[in-house]
């Protein structure tokens, strides 16, 4: 691990949450906007043939700039959701989803870095009674990444309330991740009565970036080595050097088996799920961006504004968000305050349960799912 940046080693301490604002991955590419005749298309450039196989590269959006991974370094499950994924204009970008399924509608957010993908492990086993839905958030996998756009996580929100008004028009549960997580928190604080029908919380951000956790006297004490980073990032070339040997794929599985409980999930497919974007033409940018920018609202003001049924499943072994950490005791603390949260700890389980251990997490969630009030 001496190879990764600053900002990696620091939080190789549980005892310093620094970095809950996300989880191990890296944003993808940003790339223009492409334009098209239709608000809603089929992403047509995913659908590939087994006679298009070998070293092609996919290109999506329109020519857009952003590519999918090379198809045979995937699994069949993977390139099943590639094949899946539509397009939806929103405020003139190009925004990645996948639908699959029939029922009650669901929407799955990824964390910081992460895409549609990500979920592959949840889609088929969600999908036997429910409509998944799944969204690539503006400036990661194959969604736009518009260059010099000031990414928040007030942008995330709207662009989720707008999904679920103009695409799945029912009521939904949000399931997240990380950052997913918070843009859901954000999401149902905000939504119209009926909107929302309920949030799964997977080891939920304290913010956008390490900016949001003030009140910890450690992370005050090293607030001065967090702008210091902040500075550096801003000086491309210093950026670009530490994003390069962040992504370098032994330096990438490193840190994603320091954050997963189940060492056997951090696979090919993981790493290429990350890897692949993060090596394309403006994935710096979108780093730089998210990483330096505002952390956006605080969970601890947000949720007393959540009426609707919450189910928080946390990973003991996070280290990004330890539940022995300010964010990690905030939600905690929530069970006993609020009627309609309930809390599961998921033992041995790092900061992706989903991906990292989908037995346990459909073990919890899939109960609650069924026990929500009929639409």
């Amino acid at each position: 691990m001496a190879h990764l940046p600053a900002i990696f080693l620091l939080q190789k301490s549980p005892a310093i949450p620094l970095l809950s604002f996300c989880s191990p991955l890296f944003p993808s590419l940003p790339s223009s906007s492409t334009s098209s005749s239709s608000p809603l298309h089929t992403l047509s450039t995913y659908r590939i043939g087994n006679v298009r196989l070998g070293a092609f590269r996919a290109k999506i959006a329109a020519g857009s700039g952003s590519v999918a991974p090379t198809l045979p370094e995937l699994s069949g499950g993977l390139k099943d959701i590639y094949k899946c994924c539509s397009i939806w204009r929103w405020k003139g970008y190009s925004v990645n989803f996948f639908v699959k399924g029939t029922g009650p509608p669901l929407l799955l957010v990824h964390g910081f870095g992460a895409s549609i993908a990500h979920w592959r492990r949840n889609i088929g086993v969600l999908s036997e009674n429910y409509t998944v839905y799944a969204i690539d958030l503006l400036g990661f996998g194959s969604s736009d990444k518009p260059l010099g756009f000031s990414y928040t996580m007030e942008v995330w929100s709207q662009l989720i309330l707008d999904f679920l008004s103009e695409i799945i028009k029912k009521p939904t549960v949000l399931i997240g991740n990380s950052v997913g997580s918070l843009t859901c928190v954000i999401a149902a604080s905000e939504a119209t009565q009926g909107m929302v029908r309920g949030i799964v919380l997977l080891n939920c951000a304290g913010g956008m970036n390490n900016k949001a956790i003030v009140d910890d006297w450690r992370i005050r004490l090293i607030l001065p080595l967090f702008w210091l980073i902040d500075l550096l990032l801003k000086q491309r070339s210093i950026a670009s050097a530490i994003f390069e040997n962040v992504k370098k794929r032994e330096n990438l599985k490193n840190i994603l088996l320091s954050v997963y409980g189940n060492k056997e999930s951090v696979d090919e497919d993981l790493i290429a799920i990350i890897k692949n974007p993060a090596d394309d033409v403006g994935a710096l940018d979108a780093f730089i961006s998210i990483v330096t920018g505002p952390p956006g609202p605080n969970p601890v003001s947000l949720m007393p504004k959540v009426t609707v049924p919450v189910l928080l499943l946390w990973g003991d072994k996070d280290p990004f968000t330890p539940i022995d950490g300010p964010v990690g005791k905030y939600f905690s603390s929530l069970p006993s305050q609020l009627s309609n949260v309930n809390l599961y700890l998921l033992e041995g389980v790092g900061h992706c349960p989903h991906d990292d251990r989908p037995d346990l997490v459909h073990e919890k969630l899939l109960p609650w799912l069924a026990a929500l009030p009929a639409l």
